[in-house]
């Protein structure tokens, strides 16, 4: 029978005293935003961040559930075995495959970590972990549909997100591959790959995948359980933020940016990562900036979002260590930034 995961097997990469001190924090500002709200002053922005918030979870709980019963399911059907067979071969290879997992693994961002924990405590590489957790919400069907109706069936468009957004996160995979690894890289409990790595003594995914269907079904998904909960703690903290910047931001503030592409684009990244939207709808929002910004700053956003935002920064701690989330978020907004203004700089065409 499945057991649940000790408590101190899902402890989230926080400290425990610092994920107290947010929980207490994010009640207290709740508490305070709910009997302002009963005054007429205030009334019309709590309803706003309310609004929002509620937006923000009923956008992403879904994927965020898809993402975790990915997660069961692999954590229960795909041996370590297939694995090591696909990616301990050679490095560069596998990060190059890791790449185009999402065309297999459709996920957005909202449910991308709880897949990545469950490969991970597969034994998946981390180079190759990182270049999925990147690639994986944009290099997806999913998202090059939302796109191309977004931009009326203009597939260059298309084109030029998924190609970006692979491209970014193969260099990144590669070049944080080089420093970290799984000993310096991950929390002590997704570093073992095999049946250890779940956390629960019943479970012997790896030692024995021929035992009863139904039963397998049911492992499955009590790990989706686990991930799901473990992992919605940041996506309540991080919507709740999301939620704030959406309702004290007025979107016409970057008009005048038509003519400034490089402020326009670093303003746009910054824009993608505090509204937090999902890689599968964040392309209306880009293109609702079609004649008011220019496109190497519409791209920008819709590659940004997807791979480091606010809830996807909170939800980092739950599987990487503090060192790693710093070089990840670093890395990958100087990429992105460099990326999209070497598009603007030389072939500009293709973001009209």
């Amino acid at each position: 029978m499945y057991q649940p995961v000790p408590a101190s097997s899902q402890a989230p990469g926080l400290s425990q005293a610092l994920a107290w001190l947010v929980g207490i924090l994010f009640l207290t500002v709740s508490v305070l935003l709910f009997f302002l709200g009963r005054t007429p002053a205030w009334h019309g922005l709590v309803n706003n961040i309310a609004i929002n918030f509620l937006a923000i979870m009923v956008e992403a709980l879904p994927f965020m559930l898809i993402g975790a019963l990915a997660g069961g399911l692999i954590e229960v059907f795909v041996p370590v075995a297939w694995i090591e067979k696909m990616f301990h071969r050679h490095r560069t290879r596998s990060v190059l495959l890791a790449g185009t997992m999402g065309l297999f693994f459709p996920v957005c961002e909202c449910a991308i970590i709880p897949v990545v924990r469950r490969l991970l405590g597969k034994g998946i590489p981390l180079a190759a972990a990182l270049t999925f957790l990147l690639a994986g919400p944009i290099v997806n069907v999913i998202v090059a549909f939302s796109t191309a109706v977004a931009y009326n069936y203009d597939w260059v468009v298309v084109a030029v997100r998924l190609g970006s957004g692979y491209c970014i996160a193969v260099c990144i995979g590669l070049l944080l591959g080089r420093w970290f690894n799984r000993d310096n890289g991950i929390l002590p409990e997704w570093r073992n790959s095999g049946a250890a790595s779940c956390g629960h003594q019943s479970c012997a995914h790896d030692r024995n995948n021929s035992g009863a269907l139904a039963d397998r079904v049911r492992h499955a998904l009590g790990h989706a359980c686990d991930d799901f909960f473990s992992v919605g703690f940041y996506l309540v903290i991080g919507a709740f933020i999301a939620a704030l910047v959406r309702s004290i931001t007025p979107m016409d503030i970057f008009s005048h940016l038509l003519a400034n592409p490089e402020q326009a684009i670093v303003l746009m990244m910054i824009m993608a990562m505090l509204l937090n939207l999902c890689s599968e709808a964040d392309a209306f929002i880009a293109a609702s900036f079609r004649g008011v910004l220019p496109g190497s700053a519409q791209m920008a956003f819709m590659v940004l979002g997807p791979m480091l935002d606010v809830k996807l920064l909170l939800m980092y701690f739950s599987v990487f260590r503090k060192r790693l989330i710093i070089a990840l978020s670093l890395s990958v907004f100087i990429v992105v930034l460099l990326w999209m203004i070497g598009l603007q700089t030389f072939f500009p065409a293709l973001l009209l």
